[in-house]
């Protein structure tokens, strides 16, 4: 047996040894085309074998052929490949047959053509039952897509069984793994495929039939990141639906999706012809917008972008973008390659706003046609955090309009804007840079119409709101309003930066006047202004009247010229003002201290005729008691804005005509009503006469407006046509609308006058009260003017009067209280009463009677008299005189001061028996009527 043994083993490794290697040696070229001709019939398509042919008995047997060249059949698939192995039967070879098992495709290059003519098929020989095929290392061109490292095994078995394939590829860096069974087809040509999908971590099951037209069937889809596969957010997902696929299309349609817990409706297509390109359509309830745009922004920024485009069209009922909540989302999203383009996409913004968008991509740069329209813009803005705190509710809700947003490198470029607002047309452009320290906003704007009542928010929060941008601002506007004033042509040109405002230009046009400002300002850390400048100009003012009071609006219709300039530090900002209103000359300077609130500077004023400065504003009559000359006004001013606000005038001098006044003032603005207190030194201060019977209100109730506590000094006070006044001082008090002159005193004539007033001018109607009483004063001249007047004497009297109503006739036709007066060695002018006794004497007496009634003039010892006044009616209650020859007379009835008429009765007895001889005057108190009642005398003397 060790014999035996020793001679086998030599030769079974003989054997072996030959089995391996023979083979090899042996030329297979005569074996070509019949191996050519197996390959052929195996795959059912023509084979050409160029290069080396070599046999492998061991371990099992097979042939390898180099350079392979699968040529196209009628489904137009062609193949190429390094190497072809086919394993062969070794029974079938040991009877002379070559029975290949099993064929192996290494380094192939596989292009199927799409659309494919017909499906590509693999049939094996009919004495074959089964078939075991392999692709190794090889690459597929599908269409115009290209899979790397194929590596897969397809397997047939009897007539009856099934076809199945599995393996892996590489698709631009994705490992897939997929696994397919197609079962035979029946009589129809109708087949069950049953395919699966393994990617990413996601997993993709189909199973339908396939027949001659396509593919037909269920899909079922999941993963734990969508993100993997489409420009999606991340989340796991989940979709069951309808699978169809075509030549050129496959199409899911009818799915259920679950995306991060979110349900879904949609449809997916990928086309294949005439290029590639995936639509996706998806339809949900809620959608994070936010994440769906970040996700398309990082697709397009990846280095690696998506293989086929991509088309998404979006639709979801509530949504949201920067914290915006949108309703109604509509819109298609485009990716091919890095380019992103958006379609058909609207939305509802808050306060229904209806959004409408559509645009592309251009590299970096995204640009965007957008239209807007809704009826309520207020909250829309809110909903944009803009500040709308302060604004009217009643504007910014109606808006419509178009513009062109284009959104590169952290900048918002806005153009072509053309809208309406509130139904104001407005057109411009803007843009929006990030990236800086602080975003920065240009805008540029032109309107037709710009109302700005009830438009600008409060200035704290729009100044909070500013704070965190940069501003670059150009307006213009054909009409602007602002409360009462009404301008066109206007323009704005500023900017702010880093807390510096600067104002370029604001220029408009205000009727016939021109304004124009400039300047900067400082805001941050502490207020400060470098510069600024203001114009005013025009040939009239009167478009000036919204700035200023209504009384000065005849003031206002004359040529104006205004300048105003300044600048400087926080604590030291110089003001001057300069120009000229028609003839007034206006002059003024001063500093400001803008952190501790307080300022300080003059003011001069001059105009070279005040009647003609203020005949416009108090009527042509203030020349007759102001007199000619000249106005000027001097005053140094200082004041502060807290603790409390106040404001003083050290020096203030007025000349006005023959009016000469000084004063010291001061007015304190913290309490309930501004508080003016100080001291008024007039040298000659002229009054108008008061007109009783003017039917004007005073406007008595103004009164309430102010508070004062003044000391008033007036060396003469001259009121028109009445006499003068010599040493006037008060002290005047405002109080709740309540006037009082206090310690009224004044010389009169050489006597003292002392009284006091108080006019209440809130009570309703307003009250006036008088208290006067007269020392010693000496008449040289007729006192009234009037028919019958005083002419000479020494006066002492004294008046308490109360009145009310609103106008001087009101307070005339309600005027009461009593007055009484005592004159001595006085002169009665317009009657000779002293006459009377001796022309009594004559004996035709009536022509001389006549004669001393009708004029002249009587001294008298002493004249006595008391009255009391009712309603604006003075009654001689009692009136005696004694005239310097012993006579006597009296005299009696009323004075009607609201109708200024009159009705007295002056009696004289010049003989003691005989009846008094009298005087009537009635009628008009300027000048009455003169009648003598001469008759019981003239009767009396004719029986003597």
């Amino acid at each position: 047996m060790r014999r035996l043994a020793a001679i086998l083993l030599p030769l079974l490794a003989l054997l072996g040894a030959a089995l391996w290697v023979g083979p090899r040696l042996l030329d297979w070229e005569p074996y070509r085309a019949q191996l050519a001709d197996i390959a052929s019939t195996q795959l059912g398509r023509p084979v050409t074998l160029g290069g080396r042919i070599t046999l492998t008995l061991l371990p099992q047997p097979r042939v390898e052929a180099a350079a392979v060249a699968i040529g196209p059949s009628g489904d137009g698939l062609t193949i190429t490949a390094r190497a072809m192995r086919l394993r062969l039967d070794l029974g079938g070879l040991l009877a002379g047959r070559l029975e290949p098992r099993e064929i192996a495709l290494v380094g192939g290059e596989i292009t199927v053509p799409w659309p494919p003519t017909a499906l590509p098929s693999l049939r094996p020989p009919p004495w074959l039952s089964a078939l075991d095929a392999r692709l190794e290392d090889c690459r597929l061109r599908l269409g115009g897509l290209q899979f790397e490292a194929l590596n897969a095994r397809l397997q047939t078995g009897a007539v009856t069984e099934a076809l199945s394939a599995e393996g892996t590829l590489a698709w631009r860096g994705y490992a897939i793994r997929f696994a397919g069974q197609l079962g035979r087809a029946g009589f129809d040509g109708v087949a069950p495929l049953d395919l699966s999908l393994a990617l990413a971590g996601s997993t993709l099951s189909a199973r339908g039939v396939l027949a001659p037209e396509g593919f037909e069937g269920r899909m079922e889809a999941a993963g734990p990141d969508l993100a993997l596969l489409l420009p999606a957010p991340p989340g796991a997902f989940r979709a069951t639906g309808r699978l169809t696929a075509a030549a050129d299309l496959f199409a899911a349609d009818d799915l259920a999706l679950d995306l991060a817990g979110q349900p879904a409706r949609g449809a997916a297509t990928l086309r294949l012809a005439p290029a590639p390109r995936l639509d996706v359509a998806l339809a949900a309830g809620r959608l994070d917008l936010d994440a769906w745009f970040a996700a398309l922004r990082q697709t397009r920024g990846a280095a690696r972008p998506l293989a086929v485009p991509v088309s998404i069209d979006l639709s979801a009922e509530a949504t949201g973008f920067g914290g915006v909540p949108l309703r109604r989302l509509r819109g298609a999203f485009f990716l091919e390659g890095d380019r992103l383009t958006l379609s058909d996409v609207s939305a509802l913004l808050p306060g229904e706003m209806e959004l409408e968008m559509a645009g592309a991509t251009a590299g970096p740069r995204m640009e965007l046609a957008l239209r807007f329209s809704g009826q309520s813009l207020r909250e829309t803005l809110a909903a944009l955090g803009l500040p709308l705190t302060g604004t009217d509710p009643a504007r910014l809700h109606a808006a419509d309009g178009r513009f062109r947003l284009a959104l590169e490198n952290g900048q918002a470029t806005i153009s072509d804007l053309a809208a309406t607002l509130d139904g104001t047309r407005l057109s411009g452009a803007g843009s929006v840079r990030f990236g800086g320290a602080r975003p920065a906003i240009g805008l540029g704007l032109t309107l037709d119409q710009l109302d700005l009542d009830g438009l600008l928010p409060d200035p704290a929060t729009l100044g909070a709101g500013l704070a965190g941008f940069d501003i670059n601002l150009r307006l213009a506007a054909e009409r602007l309003a602002w409360q009462r004033m009404v301008a066109e042509r206007a323009t704005l040109d500023a900017t702010v930066e880093a807390g510096r405002v600067s104002l370029r230009r604001l220029a408009l046009r205000l009727g016939e006047v021109d304004l124009a400002a400039s300047g900067s300002a400082q805001l941050t850390p502490a207020l400060r202004v470098p510069d600024l400048s203001l114009e005013v100009s025009g040939p009239n003012g009167n478009a000036l009247m919204p700035l200023l009071p209504a009384g000065w609006a005849p003031l206002l219709a004359q040529p104006v010229a205004l300048r105003l300039s300044g600048g400087g530090p926080p604590e030291a900002v110089a003001l001057r003002v300069e120009g000229d209103l028609g003839g007034l000359r206006v002059e003024a300077s001063g500093t400001a201290d803008g952190r501790a609130g307080r300022g300080s500077g003059t003011v001069t004023l001059r105009h070279p005729g005040a009647p003609r400065l203020f005949a416009p504003l108090l009527g042509p009559e203030i020349g007759e008691w102001l007199g000619e000359g000249s106005f000027s006004l001097i005053a140094s001013l200082n004041g502060q804005l807290a603790n409390p606000p106040s404001l003083a005038a050290d020096r203030l001098d007025l000349v006005a005509g023959t009016l000469r006044l000084r004063s010291q003032l001061g007015l304190a603005l913290g309490g309930p009503r501004p508080r003016l207190t100080g001291r008024i030194q007039a040298e000659r201060l002229p009054l108008p006469t008061p007109a009783l019977r003017a039917t004007a209100p005073l406007g008595l109730d103004r009164l309430a407006m102010l508070d004062a506590d003044l000391s008033v000094e007036a060396g003469q006070v001259e009121p028109l046509g009445w006499p003068q006044l010599g040493g006037f001082s008060t002290a005047l008090k405002l109080e709740a609308g309540t006037l009082r002159l206090e310690g009224v005193q004044a010389r009169l004539a050489g006597g003292l006058l002392r009284g006091g007033l108080t006019i209440e001018g809130t009570a309703s109607p307003p009250r006036l009260a008088l208290e006067a009483k007269l020392e010693h004063a000496t008449i040289g001249e007729p006192l009234f003017g009037l028919p019958l007047d005083l002419g000479a004497g020494r006066v002492d009297g004294q008046a308490s009067l109360q009145a009310t109503g609103h106008s001087l006739a009101a307070l005339t036709a309600t005027l009461g209280g009593q007055a009484s007066v005592t004159i001595q060695d006085g002169l009665l002018a317009g009657v000779d009463l002293g006459a009377l006794q001796a022309t009594a004497a004559l004996s035709s007496p009536e022509a001389g009677l006549r004669a001393d009634l009708a004029g002249g003039a009587t001294a008298f010892e002493r004249l006595e008299a008391a009255a009391t006044v009712t309603d604006g009616r003075i009654a001689l209650v009692r009136t005696s005189i004694a005239t310097e020859g012993g006579g006597a007379a009296s005299a009696s009835g009323e004075i009607d001061l609201a109708r200024g008429t009159l009705d007295l009765r002056l009696a004289s007895r010049p003989l003691a028996e005989a009846p008094e001889i009298g005087l009537r005057l009635t009628g008009p108190l300027a000048e009455p009527r003169r009648l003598p009642d001469l008759a019981p005398f003239l009767l009396w003397r004719a029986t003597r």
